[in-house]
């Protein structure tokens, strides 16, 4: 009955983009971490190293349970983050629920954090700059609590997990072409050990600092893997086999 009960809320997820509030009550605006993962201060706050151990670990782990989707896995000092874009995520005709193909990497990603409490995520909707931003803030709210509902399934709880739509606030690229607007439209799933999850978390509660959560200390740092998307990572000599 218990599988029943979960798989039932899975598929009203799936289906109507069941919306999770974001239960930590933070407001709209975001704090900087020009610092991330340097030991420096971020604000008031210090950041946490993170051992290069847990990157390892989460890095062979996403890349295993991700390979075949269309998601991205990018690596900054002090977290791992798991972008989902909208375009190949969510029912073109339904923006809030997610397509079937999607749930599988999305559970793959919550079973990992399941079998590990010292780890959280931050499931962050984002929008492109069309739209108002009432409209904006609702449309990457319900697609942050669809993908969420998932991780909360699998029994996360506000000490480990944040729900959050950020509108247009953080673009990726540029609105003002078709290709950046689609970058622009995504779910990120960042995933960080709970003690610079705490702390990232306290960024949203600092309203006069800029709109920007994490970014690495230089351009170098950030490292994108491009989970494949149905491609085959098959050499020329594996092909004539």
């Amino acid at each position: 009955m218990k599988l029943f009960k979960s798989t039932t809320l899975m598929l009203c997820m799936a289906v109507s983009g069941c919306s999770f509030i974001d239960k930590l009550g933070i407001g709209d605006k975001t704090g900087s971490n020009n610092s991330a993962g340097t030991g420096k201060s971020i604000g008031a706050v210090e950041t946490p190293k993170v051992d290069a151990a847990w990157f390892s670990d989460y890095e062979t782990n996403l890349q295993t349970a991700l390979t075949g989707s269309s998601f991205e896995i990018t690596r900054y000092e002090n977290a791992l983050i798991v972008t989902a874009p909208v375009d190949s995520t969510f029912n073109p005709d339904r923006p809030g629920m997610l397509l079937p193909v999607s749930l599988s990497p999305i559970t793959k990603v919550a079973k990992l954090l399941e079998k590990d409490r010292t780890t959280a995520v931050m499931v962050l909707g984002h929008a492109d700059s069309l739209g108002s931003a009432e409209l904006n803030h609702t449309l990457t709210t319900n697609r942050a609590s669809a993908v969420g509902a998932i991780f909360s399934l699998s029994g996360l709880k506000s000490d480990r997990l944040l729900i959050k739509g950020m509108g247009s606030l953080m673009p990726r690229s540029a609105n003002d072409s078709k290709e950046g607007r689609a970058l622009n439209r995504r779910v990120e799933m960042v995933l960080s050990p709970k003690n610079v999850f705490k702390v990232l978390v306290t960024q949203y509660r600092s309203p006069a600092q800029p709109i920007k959560v994490i970014s690495p200390v230089s351009p170098a740092v950030a490292k994108t893997t491009r989970v494949a998307l149905g491609e085959s990572k098959k050499t020329p000599r594996q092909k004539k086999k």
